[in-house]
């Protein structure tokens, strides 16, 4: 794994191949070179590794657009630094999926205010409208549907444990918020007989359940989680105890192993968010305002994820993949 040294000096040396100049101060024209810094929140998620690589794909289909990536690794700090030195070095304009919605607004701020346009994904920055869109999946939405799932697979109710993901993050917040919405007409049929965050992780998702199972008196129904990695601990966990298919897990996000471990019986459920569509969508948008300076029809731009189980294993975007 490359330190983080070492990532900074790479990231140093392709922004050092852009000519220094300062941003451009109106549309360069159709088919005009283009430089995009991309900052994706950490490729430790194999989400924004598709993401990603779906990105790059639409920039090479558009042309003529150098796409410089960059892993977040989760960090604010690191991303600031990295959003200010893309601008010193005069790229033409901003993806990044943000580590922190408030830490990293400033930033933010002050490359839009140099003349590089923005454009957030998978998640916002707090208060800085000038951001040229925000492209996410409606995880509100998605988690709504993880709720309608646990119903149609349990219609007189079940006990439940939540597997959240990081505190005080808008995504998890959103996602606990969709679940408990789909179920809350029926609060003593679904019950939530735990809810700890397992920060996204499986590592946590693993060692959360274990706890959990431990000091429950009987194992429950249902466990939803806020992402695929704790869903897929969490069914680690449950195996060990012997209780596959007596517990039916829930995850978000769609991720390709987690349409195996649906399609092979290990999870329930899966939220499909489509993060192919959302980096494709992300790297059109900014390339055209750069280009033409046409805006979006609207700044947030939300796609509708869906509950994918076996019986629709084909409508996820990564189902291709599922042979390889």
């Amino acid at each position: 794994m490359l330190s983080k040294f070492a990532v900074t000096v790479s990231l140093a040396a392709a922004l050092g191949a852009i000519a220094l100049s300062p941003a451009a101060a109106g549309p360069k024209g159709k088919d005009a070179p283009v430089t995009i810094f991309v900052s994706e929140l950490s490729f430790s998620y194999p989400h924004f590794v598709f993401l990603h690589a779906e990105l790059e794909d639409e920039a090479a289909k558009i042309g003529n657009v150098k796409v410089i990536k960059s892993d977040g690794q989760l960090s604010a700090p690191k991303q600031t630094s990295d959003i200010e030195a893309a601008v010193v070095q005069g790229v033409d304009g901003i993806i990044i999926a943000p580590a922190d919605a408030d830490a990293l607004a400033p930033a933010v701020r002050s490359a839009i205010a140099a003349g590089v346009p923005v454009v957030t994904i998978d998640r916002p920055v707090n208060g800085v409208p000038e951001v040229l869109a925000n492209v996410a999946a409606d995880n509100f939405t998605g988690a709504v549907h993880q709720g309608e799932a646990v119903a149609k697979l349990f219609p007189n109710g079940a006990t439940i444990v939540n597997l959240q993901g990081v505190p005080g993050d808008k995504t998890a917040i959103d996602r606990n918020a969709g679940v408990h919405k789909a179920l809350a007409d029926k609060p003593d049929a679904y019950k939530f007989v735990a809810e700890q965050t397992a920060r996204f992780s499986r590592d946590q998702g693993l060692a959360v359940t274990e706890n959990v199972l431990t000091g429950l008196p009987q194992p429950p129904q249902v466990i939803v989680a806020g992402n695929d990695d704790s869903a897929l601990g969490a069914a680690q966990a449950v195996e060990a105890r012997g209780l596959k298919g007596k517990v039916a897990i829930f995850g978000y996000d769609g991720s390709t192993e987690a349409l195996k471990a649906v399609r092979d019986g290990s999870l329930a459920a899966t939220v499909e968010q489509f993060p192919g569509k959302q980096g494709r969508t992300a790297i059109r948008t900014i390339v055209d305002y750069i280009r033409t300076g046409a805006k979006p029809a609207q700044s947030n731009i939300l796609l509708a994820p869906i509950a994918i189980t076996k019986d629709n294993l084909k409508d996820a975007e990564r189902f291709p993949l599922l042979t390889q």
